[in-house]
C-alpha cells in the first residue's frame, strides 16, 4: 500500500517570551506524517507538543520553518483562505472539551457540517449516526453537562469527524479523563 505524506514541517523554530525570558518551543524541528498513520507525540509538559499541533493546525504562525498540510504551504494562505481550509481537512479534539452548554449534544455535532452549509436536516442525520458510531445513542436531545467526562469527550470526537476531515488532530483527549475512561477513548481513536 503506498501512503502519502498528509503533514510536513520542515526546520520550524517557535519560541515565547522576550529575548531576557526567551522560551524556545521549537528548534529547528522537522516533523512528518503520512495518510493512514496514527502517531502520538509524547514528552514531558512544556516540550512543545501542542505547539507543534498548533502549527500544523495553523493556528500558530511559526518564526521560520516550512508547514504543508496535504501539499499545501500554509504560509501562503491569508487568514480566510487557512480559515477554509482547516474547515474542510482538519478534526480537532482538544484536552478541554470546548462543547457550547446550552446546545443539544446532536446540535453540539451539528456544527462544523452547519457552518460548510450542510442543510439542518443532513447536518442533524450525520450527527446522529456518529453518534451512535461512538456510543451515545440516545443522548443526543441531552445538554453536554449532563454527561459524565468521558461521554462529553465522546461528543467532542464525534464533531471533529462528523464532516470527515482527512486529518485529526487530538491534543491530549484523556488528560481530564480517569485512567479506564481514558484507555476507552483511545481505543476509540485507535478503531477510527
Amino acid at each position: 500500500m503506498t501512503t502519502t505524506i498528509a503533514v510536513s514541517a520542515r526546520q520550524v523554530d517557535i519560541s515565547f517570551g522576550s529575548e531576557e525570558a526567551k522560551v524556545i518551543a521549537l528548534n529547528h524541528t522537522d516533523f512528518s506524517a503520512h495518510t493512514g498513520e496514527l502517531i502520538m507525540l509524547v514528552g514531558p509538559s512544556g516540550c512543545g507538543k501542542t505547539t507543534l499541533l498548533s502549527v500544523i493546525a495553523g493556528t500558530l504562525t511559526p518564526q521560520s520553518g516550512e508547514i504543508e498540510v496535504f501539499g499545501q504551504r500554509l504560509d501562503g494562505l491569508s487568514q480566510e483562505e487557512l480559515t477554509t481550509f482547516r474547515r474542510k481537512n482538519l478534526g480537532f479534539v482538544f484536552q478541554s472539551f470546548n462543547l457550547i452548554p446550552t446546545l443539544s449534544v446532536v446540535e453540539n455535532v451539528m456544527i462544523p457540517l452547519l457552518i460548510q452549509g450542510a442543510s439542518h436536516a443532513v447536518a442533524k442525520k450525520k450527527a446522529t449516526e456518529i453518534l451512535e458510531k461512538v456510543g451515545l445513542k440516545g443522548r443526543e436531545e441531552g445538554k453536554p453537562n449532563a454527561l459524565s467526562g468521558g461521554q462529553q469527550q465522546r461528543v467532542a470526537i464525534a464533531r471533529a469527524l462528523v464532516h470527515e476531515p482527512p486529518l485529526l488532530i487530538c491534543d491530549e483527549p484523556t488528560s481530564a479523563l480517569d485512567k479506564d475512561t481514558g484507555a476507552q477513548i483511545m481505543e476509540m481513536i485507535r478503531a477510527l
